[in-house]
């Protein structure tokens, strides 16, 4: 009796108290760039758009595949909107649009071929595409301006607001930020992406109870990859230039590592990994012989000593805290 009484007494956790306190941190956060110098705003920029990139690259992460191809279809949605934007003097809302349904049927025609790859096969095609979409933007130097890129694109005017500073651009990346992250959240909170979940988990035992291993992927990876789609076209709108060389392998390796760092399971990993990793490299910038070095002993560390992400630091101190 003393044990059960023990029992029912014990507080139980309140995951709505913990995403207010995560809230408000955040939130903290969101606030200072607005009181920064541009460099800072810059940086929160970048942080913002890496955020949804990566948000796309977890979705695709937690059915069980990892793609080194992300950045490709980031610049997929870029050149569409730009071009069509061109060459029918398309507003921002129907390029977006429309990036957003080219990307998704290029990554519904390719994941239908390749989600049945597993593992390092699927690393690798799709590491390939990336490089062969990079190349057809060399290439076709007439329509896509080839190594040059394009220059000269417009910043965001929408519902009659001109984005074009970067203290005003800064306040639509972080809604859109704040938005992706909310929604993979409350994703993997519904029984949709409990069965996501159970693919990457157990695709044999997913499948004998009925569901769909094949479908479920693809609907993360053309899900994913339309939100590429979004991060690039804003991208392409806040540098106002884009080229082949602004999506290359190196940027979906990036953005691979600010999953992992961040916490490849959690629903706030991309979130944690863009804010702590994006300004990271500013930080070893004055060492130049060795950023790299100092860099790469950060990320070891990390792996080493927090293998389930940034965004399980806060169990992990709770658990010692317990003991």
């Amino acid at each position: 009796m003393q044990a059960n009484t023990m029992q029912t007494r014990a507080p139980a956790t309140n995951p709505s108290k913990k995403l207010t306190v995560l809230a408000l941190v955040v939130l903290a956060l969101a606030t200072i760039p607005w009181f920064s110098g541009e460099f800072v705003q810059h940086l929160a920029v970048l942080t913002c758009l890496n955020v949804l990139a990566v948000n796309g690259l977890a979705l695709i992460s937690r059915s069980g595949q990892l793609s080194l191809g992300h950045a490709a279809f980031m610049a997929i949605g870029a050149y569409t909107a730009v071009l069509l934007g061109n060459a029918l003097a398309l507003s921002f809302i129907p390029a977006l649009l429309v990036a957003i349904a080219v990307t998704s049927l290029v990554a519904f025609a390719l994941g239908w071929i390749i989600l049945r790859l597993k593992g390092v096969y699927f690393v690798l095609v799709t590491f390939a595409f990336g490089e062969l979409t990079r190349l057809v933007l060399l290439d076709f130097a007439a329509i896509t301006g080839g190594a040059n890129g394009i220059t000269g694109i417009p910043g965001i005017e929408l519902f009659g607001l001109s984005f074009s500073t970067r203290t005003s651009f800064y306040g639509l990346a972080l809604v859109v930020a704040i938005v992706s992250t909310i929604a993979v959240h409350r994703l993997f909170t519904r029984p949709l992406g409990h069965a996501i979940d159970s693919v990457a988990v157990n695709p044999a035992l997913a499948e004998a109870t009925g569901l769909s291993v094949h479908r479920l992927q693809i609907f993360c990876f053309v899900v994913g990859c339309a939100i590429a789609a979004i991060a690039g076209v804003l991208q392409s709108r806040y540098i106002g230039y884009i080229s082949p060389e602004s999506f290359n392998t190196s940027i979906s390796i990036a953005l691979i590592i600010m999953l992992v760092i961040g916490g490849r399971n959690s629903n706030w990993g991309a979130l944690v990994g863009a804010i702590v990793l994006t300004p990271l490299p500013e930080l070893f910038r004055g060492a130049v012989q060795t950023q790299h070095i100092f860099y790469g002993a950060a990320l070891i560390l990390i792996l080493r000593f927090m293998p389930g992400g940034l965004a399980d630091l806060p169990r992990q101190l709770a658990a010692r805290f317990k003991r």
